[in-house]
């Protein structure tokens, strides 16, 4: 089944959540140009992409698939956030309320995914 991800609340908040990160990666240190900001700006697009992509898909089993790697993504940018907090390249208050997003769409993508293709 095809569904339009542009009225999926999950594709809505992973762009939300982009956006987020590309204006808090703004502040990184231009040595990063090539290194963290570019990945976790990559993984950031990564996720929405993902959902767009699997809801072309022709099958429910298809698009869980790419709602996998979405998932993924969502962990690799928390990974890539905890790290850029600890190297001082974003604040604790705007390191908080993105992983607050992220733990958000996580539980949303997984509870999307169950309903999708029951387990």
């Amino acid at each position: 089944m095809k569904h339009n991800f542009k009225n999926l609340n999950i594709w809505k908040l992973s762009i939300e959540l982009a956006n987020e990160i590309y204006a808090a990666s703004d502040l990184f240190p231009k040595n990063e140009e090539f290194g963290l900001k570019s990945q976790i700006r990559r993984c950031a697009v990564s996720v929405p992409s993902n959902i767009a992509e699997g809801s072309s898909r022709s099958s429910d089993k298809d698009f869980n698939r790419f709602l996998e790697i979405s998932l993924g993504s969502l962990f690799e940018l928390q990974t890539q956030l905890i790290i850029a907090n600890a190297r001082n390249y974003i604040n604790n208050e705007n390191f908080n309320l993105i992983e607050i997003r992220i733990i958000e769409l996580q539980k949303m993508t997984s509870g999307f995914q169950n309903n999708l293709v029951p387990r």
